[in-house]
């Protein structure tokens, strides 16, 4: 691609608009080495490795993309990495086994899903406390955080349940019923619907944010796989409300939903227990985190294509995406 723009500028030309610059950054969490790999989106290599706290699961940027959070799971702790300098600044309080958390819109409350204790730990990120705690049901999990601030929700996989905070409240004003061991929660981006992932149950539930009732289920089969191994996890929504696609965990698959009539489209075989994704800024690719082959599959959106396998630490789990 390199050699094509430089072609194109010696000979005076226009660049054409669809040549994508592929300037991302991707970052991935190693659950078992300790580490960061850190990915450059042109090349797709890893270009360095860092070492990060103990049991590195969920990552996410900080809202003008200059820090990233990282749950640092057997170290109770939520480290906030400059991406300059790829230094850790300092440490956030986060209650005990943070595995996954969301930011709030203006960026600065992390709502922080803590596994043992049962709660939801609420960081004042810029004064590095704890604001509040909410109590939530058995083994809580996911988190997301709506578009407008106004909800974080929860999913507690024991319970069965996504519990629904009003962030101004400070409390648990209602809770959904779901599929068994829910997994991972996403607000479409007009923040109408929550996609919400149930890995015993083997489907995705549609919530209405307006009645919080779940308005549709949707199922999964894939040929050649047995049901009980088609365990969905991570979910990403594309920007447009084109496409959502769903991690199928030990399946080693990608489903791709139409996010509009809710039918599964296509499943796309990607590395062996496909845990979490994340989207380019552009929405032109799809990274995923494959924990037991220990690599991260890039799939082309357009296309609906795996274009490449980036071998990177032992056991990937979380994926984060800086244009």
């Amino acid at each position: 691609m390199r050699t094509f723009l430089l072609a194109a500028l010696l000979a005076g030309c226009a660049i054409p608009a669809a040549v994508p610059a592929w300037a991302e950054t991707i970052y991935v969490s190693n659950e078992k080495d300790n580490t960061l790999s850190i990915i450059d989106g042109a090349t797709l290599t890893v270009k360095e490795t860092v070492k990060v706290g103990r049991r590195p699961r969920g990552i996410t940027l900080s809202t003008d993309g200059k820090l990233l959070y990282i749950c640092a799971s057997d170290d109770d702790t939520v480290q906030v990495m400059d991406l300059a300098t790829k230094k850790i600044l300092h440490d956030l309080p986060s209650g005990e086994d943070p595995e996954l958390f969301a930011l709030h819109p203006d960026g600065k409350q992390l709502f922080i899903a803590n596994e043992e204790s049962n709660v939801v730990t609420v960081v004042d990120v810029p004064g590095r406390k704890v604001a509040y705690q909410v109590d939530v049901g058995v083994e809580p999990e996911g988190m997301a955080v709506s578009p407008d601030g106004k909800w974080a929700v929860n999913t507690s996989e024991t319970t069965n349940m996504v519990h629904w905070i009003d962030t101004e409240k400070r409390s648990i004003v209602d809770n959904t019923l779901v599929d068994a061991r829910p997994r991972y929660a996403q607000f479409s981006q007009d923040g109408s619907r929550l996609w919400v992932s149930a890995e015993i149950g083997g489907t995705v539930s549609v919530i209405d944010t307006a009645t919080r009732q779940v308005a549709k289920t949707i199922g999964f089969k894939i040929k050649g796989v047995a049901k009980d191994k088609i365990q969905p996890v991570g979910v990403k929504l594309t920007d447009d409300g084109r496409y959502a696609f769903v991690a199928l965990g030990p399946a080693n698959h990608v489903a791709v939903v139409d996010a509009k009539t809710f039918e599964v489209k296509d499943y796309l075989l990607v590395g062996r227990r496909v845990w979490q994704l994340d989207l380019s800024p552009d929405q032109k690719r799809l990274y995923t985190t494959n924990g037991v082959s220990g690599d991260v599959s890039v799939i082309d959106v357009d296309s609906l294509k795996v274009v490449k396998s980036i071998k990177v630490g032992r056991y990937p789990w979380g994926v984060a995406v800086k244009g």
